[in-house]
């Protein structure tokens, strides 16, 4: 049985090797859109620069344009002989013993080399004088110090945020090239389970694990496929089984993956075919994980309770959502928080435990195990922010200790 780091690194290096294998490994589904509508989504062509930046010596204060050697000492006196404002030009040069007003953004003019800023002058008849000295290239962002033009500024596989998307936009690529969002297809399994808009009887459930998987995946980049639920039967698991996997990238089940008599998930996906390449894993909730592949369609069976279901979605499906766009998997994002109350756990396995992480005053964190009564527990889950790690080698652990904690990304 795999660690839940060793499981990880499969399926990354798995959809990896594959990708490189493949005949079409050069290429990408991809689709050009409105910049406006480009946010997490991923480059598929880089953006580059249309010319220099910055396209010329810009001030980065409010002030006045120097020639740094007349301002050796402090206190000396230099003649006003005109304004700029971020936009327009100044026509001429800057004599030895003259400066120009300068604002944020402005070019600097020829015979400059420095800026002094305003909060360091005073002005009086038409002269500034300046408490400070002067240095070459002060407070003046050079021309061309940021990119040349045709330089690449973002590549292929980055994933666009606000910073990136405005680099695009400073550059003028008002439309984006894009990969295409992987298609997740979300199968849920269980003949206890019913849609969200039924009525529920005294032992069904309603199926939760369809709108959240839905979410998770949206929120890692990929374009979800609902299937519905599948009852614990052969036939009709076969079936939505054989949908799910025409035309698309991923298919998810939830729930059916366990040893049970009507776990009937793995025995169906064999006798379709399907190569697995890892059927558990030394975590707690989520332990009956399955990884595999079936007709080109990367499978991932996650065990059913929404605890169990959303911590292995998160270890396990955004690394191959964001490969499949030819993004680098983002790293798993553990931290470091002081315990505010014992934690003792028993099986010797990863557990991932529903916690609430909190910064006071001094800025320190401090996480806090919510009590919960089982994986299937969906209330815990939302009360939670972060999950609380606690290693195999590290069962116990006192309050005041240092502890690692895993964000809920769409909590914090």
């Amino acid at each position: 049985m795999l660690a839940f780091s060793e499981a990880r690194a499969k399926v990354i290096e798995t959809i990896r090797a594959a990708r490189a294998a493949s005949a079409t490994s050069a290429t990408i589904k991809s689709e050009t859109i409105e910049l406006g509508d480009a946010l997490g989504r991923v480059l598929a062509r880089p953006i580059v620069a249309d010319r220099d930046y910055p396209p010329f010596n810009r001030s980065t204060r409010d002030g006045f344009a120097v020639r740094a050697e007349d301002l050796a000492a402090p206190g000396a006196a230099l003649e006003i002989v005109g304004e700029i404002r971020a936009g327009a030009a100044f026509a001429g040069t800057i004599a030895p013993g003259q400066c120009v007003e300068i604002m944020t953004g402005a070019a600097v003019p020829e015979g400059a080399d420095a800026v002094v800023m305003i909060e360091h002058t005073h002005v009086a008849g038409g002269r500034m004088r300046s408490e400070r000295v002067a240095e070459p290239g002060q407070n003046i962002a050079a021309h061309a110090s940021e990119a040349r033009g045709g330089d690449e500024l973002l590549a292929a596989g980055t994933r666009m945020g606000a910073a990136e998307m405005g680099v695009a936009a400073q550059v003028g690529s008002a439309r984006v090239e894009v990969a295409a969002r992987p298609r997740v297809a979300i199968l849920s399994t269980g003949d206890e389970v019913v849609g969200v808009a039924d009525s529920a009887g005294p032992l069904q459930i309603r199926n939760s694990n369809g709108v959240s998987v839905a979410a998770l995946v949206a929120m890692a980049g990929g374009a979800a496929i609902g299937l519905g639920n599948a009852a614990d039967n052969t036939d009709v698991l076969h079936g939505l089984i054989e949908k799910g996997l025409r035309g698309s990238d991923i298919l998810i089940l939830s729930g059916g993956v366990s040893a049970g008599k009507y776990d009937l998930v793995e025995p169906v996906l064999k006798s379709m075919g399907a190569e697995f390449f890892f059927d558990a894993v030394a975590i707690r909730p989520g332990r009956p994980t399955v990884f595999g592949r079936c007709r080109n369609v990367w499978i991932f069976g996650l065990p059913g309770n929404p605890a169990s279901t959303m911590v292995t979605f998160e270890l396990f499906v955004p690394p191959a959502i964001e490969l499949l766009q030819r993004a680098e998997p983002l790293p798993m994002p553990l931290m470091p928080a002081r315990l505010t109350a014992p934690v003792r756990q028993k099986a010797a396995l990863t557990h991932f435990l529903p916690a609430r992480i909190e910064w006071s005053a001094e800025s320190l964190p401090s996480v806090t195990e919510l009590p919960w009564h089982s994986s299937g527990d969906i209330v815990a889950l939302a009360h939670a922010n972060c999950f609380l790690v606690v290693r195999p080698e590290r069962l116990e652990m006192a309050a005041g200790e240092w502890a690692e904690f895993w964000p809920r990304r769409d909590a914090i």
